[in-house]
């Protein structure tokens, strides 16, 4: 197991979704010694809690003369173009540009970061597949679940065990193993995310793969209350929290309408608003030829 540093709970706050707490974190250390390295990673975990806050310009506007902070810089511009339907291929050309030989880890998971979302898996797995740091390793498990080779991210997974078998990143990728796997290591899931919520406390990313982990068991009404608790005590409103709700709800035959349109108003170019669009044009298109 590698001995804990000055970034230690940082990192595992980050990770765990409590980013508010990780700029604390990050203002309380900052008058800290430590290497110049670390200090570069803290400032980049700073921007990746804002990226995670939706606070972009911050960053967009921030220093961007280190390479690592550059990259955070691009991947929020990515986001806010994503989200306003904006073309992004000039970003995802100017961060593979960053690509080349000498480029730090942390870079390479930042642009692997975003690759899967301009659902470039395979460029995106490029960039880490054969990393040795717990998060290139942790995204690769996450790129190999999405290409439906479990076999490889199990084997991934070893190697973070090998590496260090109590940092959350892989207690985190064993519960995304175990939900790919399905409802046979569901409880599994269960187990490990209640332990890590009574040891660090919940986050609405916590609540919301509890949420996954209970319907994936079957229990639906378990997975709404998560759900409902992420909107209750943190404010939710993120796409994933919507659409895990929409999920909840259905298989509990309860209505949707509210959550389908909170989704549509805040995430009009989500993947799922798309598709009900696709659909629902297409039942319209129908529906007048069978008009009387």
């Amino acid at each position: 197991m590698l001995e804990p540093d000055e970034l230690y709970t940082l990192r595992a706050q980050f990770w765990l979704g409590h980013y508010q707490m990780a700029l604390d974190e990050a203002k309380s250390i900052m008058r800290r010694p430590m290497s110049a390295d670390l200090k570069a990673e803290r400032e980049e975990i700073v921007a990746r809690c804002n990226i995670a806050m939706k606070n972009y310009d911050r960053v967009i506007s921030g220093d961007t003369s280190a390479a690592g902070l550059k990259a955070l810089a691009l991947q929020a511009q990515f986001v806010t173009l994503k989200e306003s339907g904006g073309s992004t291929q000039a970003v995802v050309q100017e961060l593979q540009s960053m690509l080349g030989d000498g480029v730090s880890p942390r870079v390479q998971v930042i642009a692997a970061q975003v690759f899967l979302l301009a659902d470039m898996k395979k460029e995106a797995l490029q960039c880490v597949h054969q990393g040795l740091t717990l998060e290139q390793m942790g995204l690769s498990v996450q790129i190999y679940i999405l290409l439906d080779r479990l076999d490889l991210a199990e084997q991934t997974l070893n190697q973070m065990r090998k590496t260090d078998e109590d940092s959350m990143l892989t207690q985190l990728s064993s519960v995304q193993i175990a939900l790919a796997t399905g409802s046979s290591m569901a409880q599994d899931a269960v187990h490990t995310l209640n332990q890590i919520s009574e040891q660090y406390g919940p986050s609405p990313m916590l609540l919301n793969l509890m949420a996954c982990a209970h319907m994936q068991a079957g229990n639906y009404a378990d997975a709404e209350e998560k759900l409902t608790q992420a909107r209750e005590e943190f404010s939710a409103d993120d796409a994933d929290t919507l659409v895990n709700l929409i999920v909840a709800s259905q298989y509990q035959h309860k209505p949707v309408v509210e959550y389908v349109a909170a989704l549509k108003q805040q995430y009009p170019n989500h993947f799922l608003c798309k598709g009900l669009d696709t659909v629902g044009g297409a039942f319209d298109r129908e529906s007048i030829k069978y008009k009387a």
